[in-house]
């Protein structure tokens, strides 16, 4: 079983809405915060929604009021629904435990891309 599997990123116009979808392997779902990442080109990999076992959320300021993330236990999925997109939101999104470091597994992504 693949631990981190991504889907739901697209090509979508700037404005508009996208839900990510990321399903994860039960003892990562289940012994960790969760979270979003996302890495544009040229930059490095930042956090930017973060979800509790009990529910509470963190968000960058970044995607604050946006974004949202949520997650459904008896799915093993957390999701991003994203609205209000703009053209800096481009990025490969990842979804990993919280925190990870880069030498840790690491999903494919999704490729969610927001054109002016």
């Amino acid at each position: 079983q693949v631990p981190l599997v991504e889907s739901g990123g697209a090509l979508v116009q700037a404005g508009g809405s996208l839900r990510l979808s990321c399903v994860v392997s039960g003892r990562i779902f289940s012994d960790n915060p969760l979270g979003w990442y996302r890495q544009a080109p040229g930059k490095q990999r930042e956090l930017i929604a973060t979800i509790f076992s009990g529910g509470s959320t963190n968000y960058a300021d970044s995607v604050k009021g946006r974004f949202t993330i949520s997650r459904s236990n008896a799915k093993n999925t957390v999701y991003l629904q994203m609205n209000s997109l703009k053209p800096d939101d481009t990025a490969v999104y990842y979804c990993n435990k919280v925190p990870s470091t880069s030498y840790e597994y690491w999903g494919q992504g999704t490729q969610v891309t927001v054109s002016s």
